[in-house]
């Protein structure tokens, strides 16, 4: 049966942010059964995260834990983002949950969701749009899966180890934010009618009826006062947990 009450949360960063942040997403994962039955986790819910064939990095074990045992209960999704796209068949394997490195469609309820993390498509600088073709290139991620495990959970840590936060960095997520706000309403533009698109990345929640039945949600950085979204093919609401 397609997903009735879907929860949407994006851009955790686990890994970079304090404790309590992961504490937070626990708990509402314990909740979770309570609240919808399908959850959507949009991209960059880790700083960092890379698969190798026969090693995954040891933080997040508890959310993974968690997911694994949601994903046997109702339809756990997830899109990679641009920290942590690079699963291969982690997720869906071993963890069963449906995995996408870009762009998931499914149904909810009597429409349809449109995800993907958002990196790539609305970038605010040309260092931004150049680092996200770097960092997505085949020759990239082959290249650090020569590097020994401790080696390149290490350089990852490294480089995805803090959130920007400095007043630049924020101007970059509004720009970006209304960058991303018109390639929505353009992609929604050639979309079927009951399609709600669902973006990431840039940090700023937004739910809005561009077109007539064809909405655009983000639900904003879970990192940021514990955001995430709740969508029916008739709503969606924005929340910040707990409330």
């Amino acid at each position: 049966m397609p997903i009735q009450r879907l929860i949407v949360v994006a851009d955790a960063h686990l890994g970079a942010v304090p404790a309590s942040v992961e504490e937070a997403l626990l708990h509402l994962l314990d909740e979770l059964p309570k609240l919808g039955d399908g959850l959507l986790l949009n991209g960059d819910l880790f700083a960092f995260w890379f698969s190798y064939r026969r090693a995954i990095p040891r933080s997040g074990v508890r959310v993974l834990t968690r997911l694994a045992a949601l994903a046997r209960r109702f339809p756990v999704l997830m899109t990679g983002g641009n920290r942590d796209r690079w699963g291969e068949s982690f997720w869906e394997g071993e963890l069963g949950i449906r995995f996408s490195a870009e762009e998931l469609e499914f149904p909810l309820g009597h429409g349809r969701v449109v995800a993907r993390h958002g990196d790539g498509i609305a970038e605010p600088t040309r260092r931004q749009a150049l680092k996200h073709w770097i960092v997505g290139h085949p020759l990239t991620s082959a290249g650090y899966r020569a590097l020994p495990p401790d080696l390149g959970f290490w350089l990852g840590a490294r480089m995805g180890g803090r959130v920007d936060q400095s007043a630049r960095a924020e101007r970059l997520r509004d720009k970006a934010a209304s960058l991303q706000h018109r390639w929505a309403e353009r992609r929604l533009q050639n979309a079927a009618p009951g399609t709600l698109l669902v973006l990431g990345h840039t940090h700023r929640p937004v739910s809005a009826e561009l077109l007539p039945r064809r909405r655009y949600l983000n639900p904003g950085a879970w990192l940021d006062g514990h955001r995430y979204a709740i969508a029916t093919d008739a709503s969606v609401t924005l929340m910040q947990y707990p409330g």
